[in-house]
């Protein structure tokens, strides 16, 4: 039979002897799947040039678009921007988007305040926006406003800042001034007050122990001084001679108060007896029973018929003056109370111990308002501010200045060393401090400058180890100091009337920055 020609034959390709070959011997289903691949063989012999098809295309993207270009695009990206900043906000912010409860309750008290201000007939003052001039813009503005809490609720804690206004923000909204993310100006230096250096004026002797008491009578006329040898001695200030010895203790008296209101003089000593002496007979009038040990210090309070005292049974014991019944114990520390002032507004009653922590005392309430935990070491010495509302702490490690009536830490006096046992201030914001190695420092009460250092001087013939400053206390106009110590004198000190700003100048320079010490 004669084989049929098949349409593949006019296509280029292989020799007709193998393609006949290769046909006879595959199979039908074969044949069937190699015949597409023919017919698109056929169809792309058959399509024009590339050129052509690129140049029709383009005509037909150009009648489609030519119309839009070179026009502007734009794009609504609201959305987008505020999806960003909700972002950056919450990344960033999210710990500080709520006021703490303190601030916020500080907040709102000023805002009631100023409430109050207003209603009593100032006038209103004008709600504050920003604007493009202080180089805020209004949607990222009104973004953050629109920003929800967490807890569906507003918040006050983040706020825009005008361009200059660091340290006076305004919250967004709101008509007065703000706190949130203000940064604090740096707190100036202040410049100390030339003071003329203090020189020995007189040495007294006569106590046979360590002089460990002071007190000035408030007629200024006469002080009276406890020791080691167990008596009181009274001695005329002007003058320096004793007057009268009054016995009575059995062992070291540590604490002396004299009365502004009434002829009464107060002891306490190691002996653990609190005595009340009758100044016109002389003579011991009242007994204060009660404490576990030796009393260490003692206090009369500015307006009140009470007494206070404390020891080394940790305790603070407040007296009925007149009827001797102990009122009030006032406890919490854990070692020795070797210091206590007492003053008229609330704290009232002030406490430093051996266990390194001050104690501000709610005279009414009968417990303590605040602990003081800043020291390091015992707290031996206390002395307020015969003006100011503050006091200053001496310890071991150094003197620290505290703000009453919160207790809030001011500074510290740099430059005294030695364990600091005692420590006075008056009325010309002068502190003295006396310590067991004999150091006297004077300080600037404003800016904690030292301003004088000295060695007191140890009597002749006693040992060098006695030069221990124990007690101190200025005269009730503040031109005298007086200091008992360890070789047995009281030494009277006062200021040189010779001495200026030109002979003594004062030998200050600022530092840049004040190192906030705790």
């Amino acid at each position: 039979m004669k084989t049929q020609k098949s349409p593949s034959s006019e296509l280029p390709g292989p020799p007709p002897q193998a393609q006949n070959t290769n046909l006879n011997f595959a199979s039908p289903s074969l044949q069937a799947k190699h015949q597409p691949t023919r017919n698109m063989t056929t169809s792309a012999s058959s399509l024009p040039p590339a050129e052509n098809l690129v140049f029709a295309s383009t005509k037909r993207t150009r009648s489609l678009f030519a119309a839009d270009f070179g026009s502007a695009f734009h794009l609504d990206d609201t959305t987008a921007h505020k999806s960003l900043v909700t972002t950056k906000l919450r990344s960033e912010y999210e710990s500080v988007r709520t006021l703490p409860p303190a601030l916020a309750a500080k907040l709102d008290g000023a805002a009631s305040s100023a409430r109050k201000r207003r209603a009593l007939g100032k006038k209103k003052e004008k709600e504050f926006t920003l604007g493009p001039e202080d180089g805020v813009d209004l949607k990222t503005q009104k973004m953050i406003k629109g920003i929800p809490a967490p807890d569906g609720g507003s918040s006050t804690a983040l706020s825009l800042r005008p361009k200059g206004g660091a340290g006076t923000g305004f919250l967004p909204g709101a008509s007065g001034p703000g706190t949130g993310l203000v940064r604090k100006e740096a707190p100036q230096q202040i410049k100390p007050v030339w003071h003329a250096p203090w020189k020995l004026m007189r040495v007294i002797s006569g106590h046979l122990g360590w002089v460990r008491a002071l007190t000035v009578e408030p007629g200024n006329r006469w002080f009276a001084t406890g020791a080691g040898d167990r008596t009181i001695k009274i001695w005329d200030l002007a003058a320096g001679t004793l007057r009268l010895t009054l016995t009575g203790h059995i062992s070291t008296v540590r604490g002396l108060a004299v009365s502004p209101r009434h002829p009464y003089m107060f002891s306490c000593g190691e002996d653990k007896m609190v005595k009340c002496w009758d100044l016109e007979s002389n003579r011991v009038i009242r007994h204060y029973h009660g404490h576990l040990s030796g009393v260490y210090s003692l206090a009369l309070h500015p307006t009140l018929d009470v007494l206070v005292t404390a020891g080394r049974d940790g305790v603070a014991r407040v007296w009925d003056m007149r009827t001797r019944t102990n009122v009030m114990v006032l406890g919490g520390h854990q070692g020795t109370i070797s210091s206590l002032i007492t003053q008229e507004a609330d704290p009232q009653i002030i406490t430093g111990s051996m266990d390194s922590t001050i104690r501000l005392w709610d005279l009414a309430a009968g417990k303590s308002m605040a602990v003081l935990t800043h020291h390091k070491k015992s707290v031996r010495a206390l002395c307020s501010h015969p003006k100011e509302f503050t006091f200053a702490s001496g310890s071991a490690d150094n003197i620290k200045q505290w703000k009453c009536p919160e207790g809030a830490f001011m500074q510290n006096f740099e430059g005294a060393g030695g364990i600091i046992n005692t420590l006075s201030a008056n009325e010309d914001d002068v502190l003295f401090s006396g310590a067991d190695n004999g150091e006297m420092c004077f300080f600037d009460w404003k800016s904690g400058y030292r301003f004088q250092r000295m060695d007191t001087t140890a009597q002749p013939g006693s040992l060098d180890a006695e030069q221990g400053v124990f007690c101190s206390t200025f005269d009730k106009t503040g031109l005298r100091l007086i200091t008992g110590e360890a070789d047995k004198t009281i030494k009277i000190w006062k200021q040189d009337e010779e001495a200026t700003e030109e002979t003594h100048p004062m030998d200050w320079k600022p530092k840049l920055q004040r190192q906030r010490q705790f």
